[in-house]
């Protein structure tokens, strides 16, 4: 079970890697050399929603920091377009430009060629299915799994303990 759980993490991280290679070739075939294939990507995902950071980074696709600092950089090259919400004006919210709207156009694009070509491989949509589920049951699990965490004991630091107190701290697990 080891073994099979270690390569099926080795394998995540290369398809997300091997992905990500394929979207750069996209952009590069298209010559665009503003944006990068994670904005891309966050790009993709944002469609013809109007969201949030915030919600971007519920969704589960990428980390809080890294999702700011893609939007910044996509606002500033012309991809997304930001106004404050008229609601809670510490809230912005981001949407596609025209030029945002014409990558997705694009990316979409990629991704019916890639369906096509998929019907035409030895991919099947029951073998697609079958990763998915069973992808999803391991972020299940993972989500389950990182609130099972064992955590370490509480810092002695500024506490006033006695010596048996102090040797069982340095004795857990």
């Amino acid at each position: 079970m080891l073994n099979a759980y270690l390569s099926a993490i080795s394998l995540i991280e290369r398809l997300h890697r091997q992905f990500l290679d394929v979207v750069k070739a996209e952009l590069d075939g298209q010559r665009i050399r503003d944006i990068n294939n994670v904005q891309a990507l966050i790009l993709f995902n944002i469609g013809q929603d109007e969201l949030t950071v915030g919600e971007l980074t519920q969704r589960g696709y990428y980390l809080g920091s890294n999702v700011s600092c893609n939007v910044k950089k996509m606002v500033e090259h012309g991809y997304l377009t930001q106004e404050r919400s008229e609601h809670d004006r510490r809230s912005v919210r981001v949407r596609l430009s025209e030029k945002g709207q014409a990558l997705w156009d694009r990316m979409d694009a990629m991704f019916e060629r890639h369906k096509s070509m998929l019907e035409d491989s030895r991919v099947t949509v029951e073998q697609i299915d079958a990763a998915t589920g069973a992808l999803t049951d391991l972020e299940r699990f993972w989500m389950q799994a990182a609130t099972m965490a064992p955590r370490a004991p509480e810092p002695l630091i500024g506490k006033a303990v006695d010596r048996s107190a102090a040797n069982a701290y340095f004795q857990a697990d």
